[in-house]
């Protein structure tokens, strides 16, 4: 599996408001899933929720993460899942949600009256599938 730093025409990729999936780790090893709004920089992945969403708990707990990110529209078929764990949380993010909210829908986010948490994910490795090959083939 490739490690960091990922191909230039991935990093275009992640750059787009995609649709994205994380998974994060529950007490008993299964996995959980949720659909999510992401921001690619520097190499690292920006992920914000609700303080009372389970994957917030379940990250503290087990900080290894994976996240799906699929191409728009007819693109989903190109995908990258990047591997890796939570290294930072941000306490008070609304900012952050207002940053990932202007990427995916144009302007701040509307709900203001509940905590916001910010996690850093560190990419430790990635794969992917272009629409007929890896990335890169």
């Amino acid at each position: 599996m490739p490690t960091p730093p990922l191909p230039s025409e991935l990093d275009d990729f992640l750059s787009k408001p995609n649709p994205s999936v994380i998974a994060t780790v529950r007490p008993d090893g299964s996995p959980h899933t949720a659909a999510t709004w992401y921001l690619w920089e520097g190499g690292r992945v920006l992920v914000n929720m609700d303080e009372s969403r389970k994957r917030l708990q379940y990250m503290r707990d087990e900080p290894e993460v994976s996240i799906t990110v699929l191409g728009q529209g007819d693109d989903w078929y190109h995908q990258v899942t990047l591997l890796g764990r939570v290294v930072e949380f941000d306490e008070d993010a609304l900012d952050d949600i207002d940053r990932l909210c202007r990427h995916y829908m144009g302007g701040p986010y509307s709900q203001r009256d509940r905590r916001r948490v910010s996690a850093w994910i560190e990419v430790d490795r990635w794969y992917g599938w272009a629409g007929g090959g890896s990335w890169g083939s």
